[in-house]
């Protein structure tokens, strides 16, 4: 299984629309700042037939120290999600 790198994701953007190379990396720059800073003013975005992005909070739970095995708190934290949409997942399987 491969695993494209930015710069594949590029190439591949300047190709699938007549845009050189430094023009497909600012749109690509772009896409990725718009939705890491609606994430971040807790904005959900979705993307219609690829899927949804958003921000879940994770409860505060309890867990163990892998050294020691004492139990620790860890506490709420907030964490980027995405829901595949539909034709992503028939794409995909």
């Amino acid at each position: 299984m491969a695993r494209l790198t930015k710069q594949d994701v590029v190439g591949k953007i300047a190709d699938a629309a007549g845009l050189n190379k430094k023009d497909a990396n600012s749109a690509l720059d772009a896409v990725i700042s718009t939705i890491r800073d609606s994430l971040a003013a807790g904005d959900a975005v979705g993307l219609i037939g690829f899927g949804t992005f958003e921000v879940k909070t994770r409860a505060p739970r309890e867990g163990r120290n892998p050294q020691t095995g004492d139990p620790i708190r860890i506490p709420e934290k907030k964490v980027p999600t995405f829901k595949p949409g539909k034709q992503l997942r028939e794409a995909v399987g």
